[in-house]
């Protein structure tokens, strides 16, 4: 019997822009998260998430297999991206999981450190926690990236990381984990992304150093490199024909779905899949053999 296969878009997609931080709502066409050749076995029954930028793009799609996982999950987003992250809340709520939404911005300490403490309140402990929010925007050089920019991209990208694992690590037991989303960007460079590409690169060491640090008490930490994702981060920052060909230079031709990146985040949340497995970046990269 041939396996199961899935044909995913391929660009060039119709070309479009949105102002940032951009709606999964609107993009043509819509990124697929509900993974439907994957086959749930409860890895994660009884497990609690916190997921940033949950509401769209692979925040959404990880949330949702967590969610067919067992897993209930917290979900932060900024107040602009209210109608993504409702959608995902119902999608949550319809596999009979329980979904908070906790709008708010991750460059904000007291804003993380709320996040975490609501999570426990509603759950009663967390088990998980997924740094996924992301700020994007290319620049022709150096000389055009803004100290605004600079300040934003680093306070979003790797500071949100730290604010949150240092409000997280307290609240978590044995088995628990974090994972952190990389980037491609981040062990190979860009010369249009010099600072979204530096805090990739940042993030990679601070999953490995955290991973160090909490390995004794049983957290394990690590991360998820991707290539192209069709997601809103994307189109809120190319201009509308260079969104349209996003990821048609891979070797697949295509970029990934945020559906064919979830499941490395369960692989990671999941004590049975990767007990023994902390410290590493997992680079999903269409066929790229170079990253790591």
């Amino acid at each position: 019997m041939a396996p199961r296969t899935m044909k995913e878009p391929k660009p060039p997609f119709p070309p479009q822009h949105q102002k940032k931080p951009g709606l999964e709502s609107k993009l043509t066409p819509r990124p697929r998260y509900k993974a439907p050749l994957y086959r749930e076995a409860g890895k994660l029954e009884g497990m609690k998430a916190l997921i940033t930028g949950g509401d769209s793009g692979i925040g959404r799609a990880v949330a949702h297999l967590f969610a067919r996982e067992g897993a209930d999950v917290a979900i932060c987003f900024l107040a602009e991206e209210s109608g993504d992250a409702e959608e995902t809340a119902a999608a949550i709520r319809k596999l009979e999981r329980e979904c908070i939404l906790l709008p708010g911005d991750v460059r904000d300490p007291a804003f993380c450190e709320s996040a975490v403490r609501d999570t426990v309140a509603a759950f009663g402990t967390l088990d998980i926690l997924v740094n996924n929010a992301a700020f994007q925007q290319h620049q022709d050089d150096i000389m055009s990236i803004s100290l605004e920019q600079w300040d934003r991209t680093f306070k979003t990208n790797i500071y949100g990381y730290f604010y949150m694992a240092r409000a997280a690590v307290p609240e978590m037991r044995a088995g628990s984990a974090i994972i952190n989303t990389g980037s491609i960007t981040g062990l190979e460079g860009s010369e249009e992304l010099i600072d979204y590409s530096s805090t990739k690169g940042a993030i990679h060491t601070f999953t490995k150093s955290l991973a160090r640090s909490l390995v004794e008490r049983g957290i394990r930490v690590n991360c998820v490199a991707p290539g192209p994702v069709w997601t809103p981060l994307n189109v809120a920052d190319k201009p509308a024909k260079e969104a349209g060909k996003h990821g048609s230079d891979v070797p697949m031709g295509r970029p990934a779905q945020p559906e064919e990146i979830a499941p490395a985040f369960v692989f990671f949340a999941s004590q049975a899949d990767s007990s023994y497995i902390t410290g590493e970046v997992l680079t999903l990269l269409g066929g790229e053999t170079v990253g790591g």
